[in-house]
């Protein structure tokens, strides 16, 4: 098999995850229309190249050393640095969208206006959540794909764990970008939490310590939860009120 024909079945394989969302967004008949799918898929990867720019950076410019090297290189080096990248590429999604598609869910032009300030409606923040677990997904196609053409062993491993704990982190970051303006505490809150979450499976696969079993439960669980919290109180195509698609 020509190494092109590897490319796309690795690429395939980590597209499992997303291509299995996006039959649930349609059978729950939620307003996520394709297009907004492909390009919530498209700012996650593209996140990868932020975030492996920054790691390189600062890999250069802090050398890992000393005991608390291992930390800084899980929590802050791969964890903070990957969410950031995520939330950089969101906010220039929801900026591109609130300038060029209508009903677009941003920031800037979604909820009602109280005091001076954007209150994003409950069936926007999870229609957030919903654009930043794709972009999750998105974010773990491409990573996977890099990992799995040099270890394909470590491919599926990264289908069923690293994707769905993409997918979780996102769906916070996704949230707390829409929140930004409003609730900049609550924003804040959600992506640290999407920080901590990253760092602690990744902790849990590094360390010889742990089982890589509590890392998968950590990365189906934190999936699991994004999941139910976007069942219920999202606006359908049927609605009237603002949407994704």
């Amino acid at each position: 098999m020509s190494g092109l024909w590897v490319l796309f079945l690795l690429i395939f394989i980590s597209s499992i995850p997303v291509i299995a969302v996006y039959i649930w967004f349609r059978l729950a008949h939620y307003s996520f229309s394709l297009i907004r799918f492909l390009f919530s898929l498209l700012a996650g990867a593209a996140a990868v190249f932020p975030a492996l720019f920054l790691q390189n950076f600062l890999s250069a410019l802090f050398p890992a050393i000393g005991r608390w090297a291992l930390l800084s290189q899980i929590f802050i080096r791969v964890a903070l640095i990957e969410e950031l990248s995520r939330m950089l590429l969101l906010f220039i999604l929801f900026w591109i969208t609130s300038r060029f598609l209508s009903g677009a869910a941003a920031p800037e032009n979604t909820g009602t206006q109280t005091a001076g300030s954007v209150q994003p409606s409950y069936s926007i923040v999870k229609q957030g959540s919903a654009v930043g677990l794709v972009a999750g997904l998105g974010f773990a196609i491409l990573e996977g794909a890099i990992y799995g053409a040099s270890d394909t062993g470590v491919l599926l491993l990264r289908v069923f764990t690293a994707a769905p704990l993409h997918g979780a982190c996102g769906s916070r970051v996704g949230a707390s970008v829409v929140l930004f303006r409003s609730h900049p505490f609550q924003a804040l809150f959600r992506f640290l939490v999407a920080v901590a979450i990253h760092g602690i499976y990744n902790f849990m696969i590094i360390m010889p310590g742990f089982s890589s079993i509590a890392a998968v439960l950590i990365a189906l669980s934190a999936f699991a939860s994004s999941i139910l919290s976007l069942r219920g109180g999202w606006d359908t195509g049927k609605s009237s009120g603002p949407s994704l698609s």
